[in-house]
């Protein structure tokens, strides 16, 4: 389980407890797992994670190895990285030894390779090929996930054989193991699984197989975190167990992990989401350099993209310089359409990482975006005609209005000063509004169709959907948009100065 980053004003037990601990140090460390026995880990990982490299080594050595090894799957991976690489492997190993297994190796990954090795070769064999077997997974994946505590039994077995073994398991300390227990066939399979709360309530004598649910919800070692956290919601599971091809079981998933690892998920598609690669550490702890290049790449990128609205712009610079008033419009059109585009993409990617929808769905969203994307734009598009309306009657009733531009179209080009009366084109204002207002249709409707299939072309290419960010998608629709705009004023103001 990755521990929570909090901020110190989010740590109020911390700053109560710091001062008193901080004395025991110094006048009573022998009494500290006494005082400190009722405070759960994580208050105590907070105290942990103030106190300097001295303090701290003393701290949990007064607190015992098991205990200690509670606080630190709690603390922050930061500090406790540096503390475990910091004492000598020895030390190390008996305080990861007292983890649970999934924490052991969650910690251990952490940690510089040398030193990986060298505390691994000082933890007992078991525990070791255990460990090994875990870091062998991908994070990411279902067999990064698991742990290997758990507990199964044989479909024959009997009601109060079940109980014994639970009750063994329960005393060892072996916490995440109690959500359920599976039963296996003679091969070993898992075909069948019973609550704690079922097995307490199954009558004396019964076998086990005979109370077992035979509908066990699985995962391969393989699954990526956000397929395991659909099937614990789905389900409303505490815990999932991860199997081979076979179907054997190597391990059990909890809940408590699911919701770690769909965090981690949620931050990463927020921050691609912000048109940026996903941090590897936390905001305030990642290195200036990393922060640079995980940032300037799509910066670059988008730049770059936006180069092509110049290059748009210029190809109609002659319409620009004919009719003047069409480039007050270019970034009421252009934010429009990236918007839209922006919603768009949001949803779909939502979406799919909830399995709402698949590949083969793309044409269904593109019938629902382009109904959505004419409405919106219909919807957009009357508001910039009233805008247009308003402020020409405005400067038409009251000519000292200060905010304001004079909309009507000159048949010839002014260099300087006002249109003459006699050049003026009667209600050609209405052409320009006519022109935003169908110009928004279009670009809206182009913006949701865009921005919808941009995650169904990113999935197709084996990329992640949530690379389609928002400033993407922008530069990508103010392109055509901005063709769009012009192509819709060449057609409206035919006649005119066009």
């Amino acid at each position: 389980m990755t521990p929570p980053q909090r901020n110190p004003e989010d740590r109020p037990v911390a700053a109560l407890l710091a001062p008193d601990i901080v004395a025991l140090l110094v006048e009573s460390p022998a009494d500290i797992a006494a005082e400190t026995e009722e405070i759960h880990p994580a208050d105590l990982a907070d105290v942990a994670d103030a106190l300097d490299r001295d303090q701290l080594q003393k701290f949990l050595a007064a607190l015992g190895a098991s205990r200690a090894a509670d606080v630190l799957e709690y603390m922050d991976e930061e500090v406790r990285t540096e503390f475990l690489e910091g004492i000598t492997p020895r030390q190390a190993a008996e305080l990861v030894t007292q983890m649970t297994p999934d924490d052991r190796a969650d910690a251990l990954e952490e940690i510089d390779e040398e030193h990986v090795e060298e505390i691994l070769s000082e933890i007992p064999k078991e525990a070791r090929q255990e460990t090994e077997r875990l870091l062998s997974y991908e994070p990411d994946t279902a067999g990064g996930l698991m742990t290997t505590e758990f507990v199964s039994v044989s479909a024959d077995a009997t009601v109060e054989k079940t109980l014994e073994l639970v009750r063994a398991v329960a005393r060892s300390g072996r916490k995440e193991a109690m959500y359920a227990i599976y039963t296996t066939d003679e091969n070993g399979r898992v075909v069948g699984v019973i609550s704690l709360r079922e097995l307490l309530a199954a009558p004396t004598g019964a076998k086990i197989g005979d109370m077992a649910w035979s509908e066990v919800q699985s995962v391969r070692s393989s699954a990526d975190r956000e397929e395991v956290a659909t099937v614990i919601a789905d389900y409303d599971l505490v815990a999932v167990p991860v199997v081979s091809e076979s179907g054997h079981m190597l391990g059990v998933i909890t809940v408590d992990d699911v919701i770690d690892a769909i965090q981690e998920e949620q931050t990463e598609d927020v921050q691609k989401f912000g048109g940026m690669e996903a941090l590897d550490e936390p905001y305030m702890q990642i290195g200036l350099v990393a922060m640079i290049k995980k940032r300037a790449g799509w910066l670059s990128v988008l730049l770059i993209s936006e180069m092509l609205t110049t290059t748009a712009m210029q190809h109609f610079d002659i319409e620009l310089q004919k009719v003047a008033v069409l480039a007050l419009f270019v970034p009421l059109v252009m934010s429009s359409g990236g918007n839209s585009g922006s919603q768009a993409t949001s949803l779909v990617t939502r979406a799919m990482a909830l399995q709402e929808i698949e590949l083969k769905d793309w044409w269904r969203v593109a019938a629902r975006e382009l109904p959505s994307g004419l409405s919106l734009g219909a919807i957009l598009g009357v508001i910039g005609v009233i805008r247009i309306s308003v402020w020409q009657q405005m400067k038409v009733h009251y000519p000292s209005f200060p905010v304001g531009y004079d909309y009507n179209l000159c048949r010839i080009p002014a260099t300087s000063g006002a249109c003459p009366a006699a050049q003026i084109i009667p209600h050609s204002w209405m052409l320009v509004a006519l022109t935003v207002g169908l110009s928004l249709v279009g670009i809206v409707t182009f913006g949701s169709l865009a921005g919808s299939m941009l995650p169904f072309v990113l999935r197709r290419l084996g990329f992640d959907p949530a690379s389609a960010s928002a400033p993407f998608v922008a530069t990508l629709v103010d392109v055509t948009g901005l063709s769009i705009y012009f192509l819709v004023a060449l057609i409206v103001l035919h006649g005119t100065l066009l």
